[in-house]
């Protein structure tokens, strides 16, 4: 008997419908979570869902793996540009040409050059090292500098924003192919380098035999995940951060240093300084002639130190406020134990910088006027133009490092080094690695290079609250950042500030430091000096080449943007230290004092262990 095929298919769908509809009802449902809120006008709400359990652990474990793979970086942030850039530069046939005919010119230039005629030469950047020696100027090797500087310079041009697309797309992709270049500059090939020519005729080989030497060192110490024998020449504690002091207080967050001093009458007022806990501390106490906190103290001033603890994995819910309560609010009170009194001069170093300012708007919403100055070296407090660092910080990276962290517990050291190395890889990469491989030099260590190599680690809870409320949101510019409930303002600060920017800072350029201006009206005084994010604050008197600008604005006035402030402000020549040291005295009592006892003991302030502690040691 033959059976009709649309009476089978009719019969078919009845019986799936059926037994679709038998499954549902047997297995639990949840409500939409909004139904019971919805009036009777709105649309219906959405029919129960099926509740089954999440798998999202599996999309953050899969994204945790593949993040150690590409340091941290999101895929998508970089195939997000990409896409930006060549679906608007695809639909843009005037950059096309104007593309087409910057080739022309720059090719018919570079045939001229080999010709042997003179023509307009392309200039390496003023940080760009790669090319000093003298034999770049000659042929055949100013021929490949050329053509490799051509190519920058076409590059430059073709990641210029394009209408219509987003600005930092451009910027992100100008990134990728600066780095992309800088991997095949000519200084990096041993044929190309006329350095490394003269140095393997001169030595008969024997400098790439020491540098493959170095090369199998390296690879051996990466495999073996080891760090690198410390320098006997710069040991903690005792060449290096080895400025005399006690700890005089400690929690399961930092330890706080106190120094003795050395002059037999102080400032009235102490100081305190908070740095970063992405860095030791010690690169404001490097070798004694380098050593901020030995200048300050020989300058009679009392000063303290904040030495953060090194967290662990077990340290991942340890929250950004908590960096506030347990750390500057509690070095501030133990402060007060030791120089009751007195009003405190307060400093804070990078992310210790935004720490401080976050700390000090607090204590000026809620009437606590502890504070006599504060001085941020090299501290945002508005992160809309916070340099290339910022460039990959978007929604879809945030989550892909927050999953990292999440599963490691903390962000570690060697994830936050790719990172910095990123911002300048000319320098801290390849040029680093035609020492070391191709002229068989290792690179003779200094204090803060010791220092550089004593990474710490980042707490997992903390640095996701520091990039999505600071970084991705910008909050405590924008009136939305709050502390225990209340949203606090910079504009409540009213005691004097002393703000340290850097030249060429990839990290905090100074021109986004320069910006608290806007959100402050005090007594404000800027300095911009040479030097980069370390090297511009690590500027003791007597180092060849500083120099610096300086303007002081009042309560008041009206505010200026940087540019204009540079073309006033005066140039000075010599390190900034001095300066910053006579602005303390100016803003300090005249009250001279003897210098107060080591801790407070009657008040359970008791010294511990002799400086540098033991939290600076952990790796």
């Amino acid at each position: 008997m033959r059976l009709n095929r649309r009476r089978v298919s009719r019969l078919s769908h009845h019986c799936q419908a059926v037994i679709m509809s038998e499954m549902v009802e047997s297995l639990p449902v949840i409500q939409h979570s909004v139904a019971a809120t919805q009036p009777r006008s709105c649309t219906p709400a959405p029919s129960p869902v099926v509740n089954l359990p999440s798998f999202e652990t599996v999309d953050r474990v899969g994204r945790s793996i593949i993040a150690r793979f590409t340091s941290g970086v999101s895929p998508h942030a970089e195939a997000d540009a990409w896409f930006d850039w060549y679906s608007h530069f695809l639909r843009a046939p005037g950059r096309q040409m104007e593309l087409m005919a910057l080739g022309a010119v720059l090719a018919g230039r570079f045939v001229a050059l080999v010709a042997g005629q003179a023509v307009p030469l392309l200039k390496p950047e003023s940080i760009d090292h790669r090319f000093q020696n003298e034999a770049w100027k000659k042929a055949p090797f100013l021929w490949w500098q050329q053509a490799f500087l051509a190519h920058e310079e076409w590059w430059r041009s073709a990641t210029r924003p394009l209408r219509g697309m987003k600005a930092r797309d451009a910027e992100r992709v100008g990134f990728m192919i600066h780095q992309y270049l800088d991997a095949f500059s000519p200084s990096n090939v041993a044929w190309m380098n006329p350095e490394v020519i003269e140095r393997t005729a001169r030595e008969s080989g024997a400098n790439l035999a020491r540098g493959m030497r170095n090369l199998l060192e390296d690879w051996v110490q990466a495999m073996a995940m080891v760090p690198a024998k410390p320098d006997p020449a710069y040991r903690v504690g005792e060449t290096i951060a080895a400025t005399d002091g006690k700890v005089i207080f400690r929690n399961e967050l930092m330890e706080l240093i106190q120094y003795s001093p050395t002059t037999p009458n102080v400032l009235a007022e102490p100081v305190l300084i908070v740095p970063a806990w992405i860095m030791k501390y010690y690169v404001l106490d490097l070798v004694p002639e380098r050593s901020l906190v030995k200048y300050l103290v020989d300058r009679g001033m009392t000063v303290f130190m904040i030495s953060w603890r090194n967290p662990t994995p077990a340290d991942r819910d340890v929250a950004l406020d908590t960096y506030r309560t347990a750390g500057v609010m509690a070095a501030l009170s133990a402060v007060n134990a030791v120089v009751p009194n007195r009003k405190v001069h307060a400093c804070g170093y990078c992310l210790g910088g935004t720490l401080l300012a976050i700390a000090a708007a607090t204590m000026a919403r809620d009437g606590d006027d502890r504070l006599k100055t504060v001085t941020l070296l090299a501290g945002q407090t508005d992160f809309s133009e916070a340099g290339e660092l910022m460039l990959f910080v978007d929604e879809s990276q945030v989550a892909f490092l927050e999953d990292m962290m999440w599963n490691q517990g903390v962000l570690d050291s060697s994830q936050m080094s790719a990172a910095f190395r990123a911002l300048r890889s000319d320098d801290l990469v390849w040029s680093k690695a035609t020492r070391n491989y191709l002229l068989g030099e290792r690179e003779p260590m200094s204090d803060l290079m010791v220092w550089n190599a004593d990474s710490t680690r980042l707490p997992y809870l903390m640095h996701s609250q520091y990039l999505r409320g600071l970084f991705l949101e910008n909050r405590l510019t924008a009136g939305r950042f709050a502390v225990e409930g209340s949203v606090i303002a910079l504009k409540d600060l009213r005691l004097p500030m002393f703000v340290v920017g850097t030249e060429t800072d990839h990290i905090a350029p100074w021109q986004s430091v320069y910006k608290i201006h806007l959100f402050t009206d005090n007594d404000l005084t800027f300095l911009l000096t040479n030097g980069g994010h370390n090297t511009g604050i690590v500027s003791e008197p007597g180092h060849k080449g500083r120099h610096y600008d300086i303007a002081t604005r009042h309560a008041g006035e009206r505010y200026v943007d940087g540019s204009t402030w540079r073309s006033r402000a005066r140039r000075r020549d010599g390190s900034w230290w001095p300066e910053w040291a006579n602005w303390l005295a100016a803003n300090s009592s005249d009250q001279r004092a003897k210098p107060p006892g080591m801790g407070a003991p009657y008040r359970n302030v008791v010294p511990l262990c002799p400086a540098p502690g033991t939290y600076v040691l952990q790796r």
